[in-house]
């Protein structure tokens, strides 16, 4: 959520950048809350009009009884009264315009980064960099599903029948790959000098509608029926609420914390052969991590944040990419962002494994999560990162260390994860 000073004082910043997202039928809702806010501010300066007066009224009440003049000090305590249903009259219709400036104003999108490339949807996304050489080998690499499977590691059929399509049972050395890769990642981040956290998995509306924007939250989170809670699709979702209407310390800042959480995601509409193994699921488990800063400090917490994702799935002898993000993929709340792909020898292209988030103060404003500093007290900043979400990065791994015999090199981090284990040979020929 934006600052409405933007829009009292630079609407025409706040429609241009709602041009650049591609999202038009958004342009009117500018003027109508600019429209919004002056009745606010007339109605606040004639409620603040009305207590003067009936403070000054009040004050001689006081004096006329002291004089004996009942009948007098009676006649101003009827109009003090009339002066307080006016003034109750003012503050509900004050409070169902500002309930209707902050309806507006959730879905009015965040101001972008000047350096945010300009295109209507994913497919003008930037590459910026690659990591690492994106190998073929002479040799075939099955589908990702099957090279589980070869190991006894994977049963979908099982978990259709107790949970669905999306579900999966991981099993033997590749569920403890799949969890050694998780705890590698939670000591990875720790070394970086970032707090550990296990959040809550289920969090209230209201943490939910401060941390991401209403389409996001209606085609991901899962409710739970009967009561105000949502399962969390990622823990940054927990974790920035976990500052929810706190003034944190200036001296605190920044707060970098990784957080472990299993998460759950509707995925809806989702087909095809990479789709139907492990790439796409409803339950999957992640390694994040978020910061909470300075607004003088974001851009170097974004650029050491993403370097953190590439860092990792090196160590993992798993190429990669960065792409940057550009208008048209960038959720509202976002001022700018970057995915992290991992090169698949299979497909012989990169595919998601991380995204990094800056969203200026956007979640503090909505969450109310502010700091104290020598000008006064302001909203901070957030940023959030995802250091591996697996079993996505679990597709990675096994893609990208498949051997020609069938075996699986496990990379030399994770060893000490998997009692020693340099290589797995598969169980089904």
């Amino acid at each position: 959520m934006i600052d409405i000073k933007l829009i009292r004082e630079n609407p025409d910043i706040v429609k241009e950048n709602i041009k650049k997202k591609f999202q038009d039928e958004k342009l009117p809702f500018v003027d109508e809350v600019k429209e919004l806010d002056e009745r606010v501010r007339k109605l606040k300066n004639e409620g603040d009009l009305l207590r003067s007066e009936k403070n000054k009224k009040s004050s001689e009440i006081g004096l006329l009884m002291r004089d004996g003049k009942k009948d007098e000090a009676m006649k101003i305590k009827e109009e003090i009264s009339s002066f307080g249903e006016k003034i109750e009259k003012l503050e509900e219709e004050e409070k169902k315009l500002n309930d209707q400036i902050r309806e507006k104003m959730f879905v009015i999108p965040n101001i972008m980064d000047e350096s945010v490339p300009i295109g209507e949807d994913d497919s003008k996304n930037v590459e910026i960099e690659k990591f690492g050489e994106p190998v073929v080998p002479d040799y075939e690499i099955p589908y990702h599903a099957d090279i589980i499977s070869s190991f006894n590691g994977l049963d979908k059929e099982s978990a259709g029948r107790t949970s669905g399509e999306g579900f999966y049972y991981l099993l033997g050395d590749i569920a403890r790959l799949h969890e050694a890769m998780l705890a590698y990642a939670r000591d990875f981040m720790i070394d970086k000098g970032f707090t550990y956290a296990i959040p809550p998995f289920m969090i209230r509306s209201d943490v939910v509608t401060g941390v991401m924007s209403f389409p996001e939250m209606e085609e991901m989170m899962y409710k739970i029926e009967g009561e105000d809670l949502y399962l969390i699709g990622t823990s940054e979702h927990s974790m920035i609420g976990r500052f929810k209407g706190q003034i944190v310390k200036e001296a605190d800042l920044p707060i970098a914390m990784t957080s472990y959480s299993p998460c759950f995601r509707k995925e809806g509409g989702s087909h095809g052969l990479e789709e139907r193994g492990l790439y796409r699921v409803h339950q999957f488990e992640k390694q994040e991590m978020i910061v909470l800063c300075k607004p003088e400090e974001r851009m170097d917490w974004y650029n050491k944040m993403w370097k953190y994702t590439v860092d990792f799935f090196r160590s993992l002898d798993v190429p990669v990419r960065t792409l940057e993000c550009c208008s048209g993929d960038l959720a509202d709340l976002k001022v700018k962002s970057c995915d992290v792909e991992a090169w698949s020898p299979r497909q012989k292209t990169y595919f998601e494994v991380g995204s990094c988030s800056t969203l200026g103060d956007a979640q503090a404003r909505r969450l109310g999560i502010r700091t104290k500093g020598k000008d006064g007290i302001y909203y901070v900043d957030t940023l959030n990162n995802t250091v591996v979400a697996t079993p996505r990065g679990l597709i990675a791994v096994v893609e990208n260390n498949y051997q020609a015999d069938g075996t699986l090199k496990i990379p030399k981090v994770l060893q000490p994860y998997m009692g020693g284990k340099e290589l797995l040979e598969p169980i089904k020929k």
